[in-house]
């Protein structure tokens, strides 16, 4: 764990930011937190590490021991933890807000996409027919939540890789602060979860990545006590050769092609996480109707041609000289 800077003017103990990065969930998270103590700044981020942890060996589909691999093999799950099934259903809430472009139940379709142009498949994309059997398993509206007992129908399986991530920073960041945190942060991949102030009172700041150069920032804005994700088609790729985006829409089938790129701030982590991908599948259009309409939450598209389109409120976030 690096301490990286401190507060040298206050009589008060040094605050000094303290960082450690590990990789999980199958991208890097690095938690930064402004404390006075070396070993209780340690502690905290071990603590929160933790939760990230917790997340990533329970909702990772690839995982045959996850709650969530179980859940996919038998089509039900009996008892499962508080949790999954508080993700499963705001994902069912996303599907609903978002008219299907949300969908958790995902996965058929991705793996169908997959095999096309694994080593020894066809290299092209699947037939219409391939399509409409597969797009039959894809509604969240049929996932079944009985209490803690959750069942899917037959060949129905779900992928939280759209929201568990933003959950995960939720946990790690409600850790952080019953641990007496109130100013750092958590970043896992691009999805951060942004409290309090750095130790000279100003607000953390996030450089949106430009999606053609990726030294540059198109933007910056400035945090304090929300979350920002992004969803984008520049990344992640079904395979290297294809590029075809890893993002599909569930309600056609397809690769997600309407934008380049979805920033999404929310209050909450999951919620920027789910808003993003849903945004970056509806379209600008559609996508930006939908921000406006929910409370406390902006975003910033960058369409596929390179225009950037920002909801009405999102410029409060920026820094006025990016």
């Amino acid at each position: 764990m690096n301490c990286i800077d401190k507060d040298t003017d206050s009589q008060e103990p040094l605050l000094q930011i303290y960082n450690d990065t590990r990789s999980i969930m199958d991208t890097i998270v690095t938690i930064k937190v402004v404390d006075t103590n070396s070993a209780h700044a340690r502690e905290v981020i071990d603590n929160a590490f933790e939760k990230i942890y917790y997340v990533d060996s329970s909702m990772d589909y690839f995982d045959n021991t996850s709650e969530l691999s179980r859940l996919n093999t038998n089509s039900q799950l009996l008892n499962a933890s508080n949790d999954l099934t508080y993700v499963i259903n705001k994902s069912i809430y996303y599907q609903h807000i978002t008219r299907g472009a949300f969908d958790i139940t995902v996965l058929p379709l991705l793996d169908l996409w997959k095999s096309k142009f694994a080593p020894g498949g066809t290299q092209q994309p699947p037939t219409e027919d391939e399509l409409d059997a597969t797009l039959r398993l894809v509604n969240a509206s049929n996932i079944t939540i009985e209490g803690n007992d959750i069942f899917l129908q037959k060949g129905m399986k779900i992928t939280l890789g759209g929201i568990a991530k933003g959950y995960a920073l939720d946990l790690a960041i409600d850790s952080l602060r019953k641990d007496g945190i109130t100013s750092g942060f958590v970043d896992a991949g691009g999805n951060g979860y942004y409290i309090g102030y750095k130790p000279d009172g100003t607000s953390w700041r996030v450089g949106l990545q430009d999606p053609n150069m990726s030294q540059q920032v198109i933007t910056v804005i400035e945090i304090t006590d929300m979350a920002v994700a992004t969803s984008g088609n520049y990344e992640r790729y079904f395979s290297e050769e294809a590029k075809v985006s890893h993002i599909a829409d569930p309600r056609t089938g397809y690769p997600s092609q309407n934008l380049i790129s979805a920033t999404v701030i929310a209050p909450l982590g999951i919620d920027s996480d789910a808003l993003s991908t849903s945004v970056f599948v509806l379209g600008e259009q559609e996508g930006l109707e939908m921000i406006e309409e929910l409370n406390g939450v902006e975003c910033l598209l960058i369409t596929n041609d390179k225009r950037i389109v920002k909801s009405s409120g999102f410029e409060k976030y920026e820094v006025a000289s990016a």
